[in-house]
Parts: C-alpha cells; sequence; structure tokens
C-alpha cells in the first residue's frame, strides 16, 4: 500500500510538470528526472498506471490544447501549432489524424458542410434527441432538457446545418427498442472517431443484449490488455447511447461503474435488458 502511495505521488507529479510544459513538449528522460527514475522505470511505471505511454498522455493532453485554439475562426494552423510547442503544420497534422482520426482542418470545419436531421423521442429509459447524416446515425443521447440536448449537439458539430426533422435512419434505429437486438446491423451508423475509439465501440457492438463484460475484457479483446483505462474512456466518449451499448461494460469489481447518462439509468437498461433476455428464452 505504501509503494502504491509512492508511485501515484510519482504520477500525480508528473502529469501536473507534463502539464506546465505542455508547450516545451517536454521528453521522456526531462519528464522522469522530475520524479527520481530512470526513463525505462518510469516508462513502465506511467504505462502500468494509465493505459497509455507518457508520450500517448502528452499528445492527448496537446491535442486537447489545440483543439481549444482552434475553436477561435480565426485561429490559423501554424500559429496553433507552434502554441502547442509543435515546430509546424506537419506535426499537428499528425498529432489530429493519430488521435481525432481527421485533420486539423476538418476539426477546425467542424460538421462544415454536414446536413444533419435530429428529433427527440421516447424511449424506456427517457427522452431521447437522435440526429442523422445521410450515411447514418451520427448521435443519439438521453436528454433531458432539449435546448440543453440541441445545445450539446451543435457542440459537437459547429459548422453543421442543423435540421428539426425525422427520417427513415432514425425511425429504424428507434425501432430497436422495439427489435429483436440481431437486427442491430441493419442499422447505419456513422461515427467519427480515433482508430482506437472505433475499435473499442467495435467490440462493444459484439456484447449480446443481456450479458456484461468489465473494461479489461474490452482491452482484451482488442489486444490491448494494459489499455483498460484508456478503453474506459473511449467507452465515455461514445456518441451513440444505446446502440453502442457501452451500458454492458462494467467494473473489475462487480461494480456498475460510471455512465455518462447516469448509473440509474445504466442500472434500469442493464434489468430491462435481463428481462428482455429472460423472456426470449
Amino acid at each position: 500500500m505504501i509503494q502504491q502511495q509512492i508511485d501515484y505521488a510519482r504520477i500525480e507529479t508528473a502529469i501536473y510538470y507534463i502539464k506546465d510544459h505542455l508547450q516545451d513538449q517536454p521528453s521522456l528522460e526531462e519528464i522522469a528526472a522530475t520524479v527520481q527514475l530512470s526513463p525505462s522505470h518510469f516508462q513502465k511505471l506511467f504505462t502500468a498506471w494509465a493505459g497509455v505511454s507518457p508520450k500517448k498522455f502528452m499528445q492527448y493532453l496537446s491535442i486537447e490544447y489545440a483543439k481549444s485554439l482552434l475553436q477561435n475562426p480565426a485561429a490559423r494552423l501554424l500559429d496553433t501549432a507552434h502554441a502547442t510547442g509543435l515546430s509546424g503544420t506537419s506535426r499537428l497534422h499528425d498529432l489530429f489524424i493519430t488521435i481525432e482520426g481527421m485533420t486539423p482542418g476538418e476539426f477546425k470545419q467542424g460538421g462544415a458542410g454536414l446536413h444533419i436531421n435530429y428529433s427527440f423521442a421516447d424511449s424506456p429509459f427517457g427522452q431521447l434527441i437522435i440526429a442523422s447524416t445521410t450515411k447514418g446515425i451520427c448521435h443519439l443521447f438521453f436528454a433531458t432538457d432539449k435546448q440543453q440536448a440541441v445545445d450539446n449537439l451543435r457542440s459537437r458539430f459547429p459548422q453543421a446545418t442543423l435540421h428539426p426533422a425525422t427520417d427513415k435512419l432514425q425511425q429504424n434505429a428507434l425501432g430497436i427498442f422495439h427489435k429483436d437486438w440481431r437486427q442491430l446491423d441493419q442499422i447505419k451508423l456513422h461515427l467519427a472517431g480515433t482508430p482506437f475509439q472505433l475499435k473499442v465501440w467495435e467490440s462493444l457492438l459484439k456484447i449480446p443484449q443481456g450479458n456484461l463484460v468489465t473494461y479489461g475484457d474490452i482491452a482484451q479483446h482488442i489486444d490491448k490488455p494494459s489499455a483498460a483505462r484508456a478503453v474506459g474512456t473511449a467507452i465515455g466518449s461514445n456518441p451513440i447511447a444505446f446502440l453502442i451499448p457501452c451500458h454492458r461494460v462494467i467494473q473489475n469489481t462487480g461494480r456498475l461503474g460510471g455512465y455518462m447518462w447516469g448509473e440509474t439509468r445504466k442500472t434500469a437498461i442493464i434489468g430491462w435488458e435481463a428481462a428482455q433476455q429472460s423472456a426470449g428464452e
């Protein structure tokens, strides 16, 4: 226990150092020196704790900072790269492709050119906002406040044109509450995420209705057994509630764990699915 406390204190110190020196893009050696460990020892300790390497962790922080700068319509890519501590736009481009699965220009466009229909619908677990492009469902959130739900949708696609309208893609998707879950593959999804996020979400789609798995199980399934924390982060970014069943993932201890739309709702969905499964047997 004492060693765990010492290790966590080192991790915490390292994270503060990375955040304070993000624009300098410190090396592994520099970060390790702040906690008085060798680079190889620190790399092993940090990766075991975070599920990602110190370099990858710094990339996540860097891209969040770059994204905050690019929210400004006047922001230029070269200035953003330099402000993030990167040598130029090519490194900024590589960072966005690696982490976000899109170029910084595409991120800056914020869905420009996309036409998105959205509507509200009732479900056994509360009201939903569902949105679709011509390719498929791009957003499905539980919504307790309609205006807040629309604002949230707009924040995800700030430059897209939003239309309050329902369509066949939405109707087909909402039918999952009344159909056999095995018909899920007939529903079209329009997902945007990093390769890692897409891999995690794809893994979630393979969890049968009425079954539960752990974050560790998902990490094992995608051949990243030490990445349970990163898996949890990817699950927490799931843009399609219920259809991508992140509610079927629980902690290794058996506790339900967090849920973007509330643990009570997660409990209700798990119970409802178990009842549906029993009724079908």
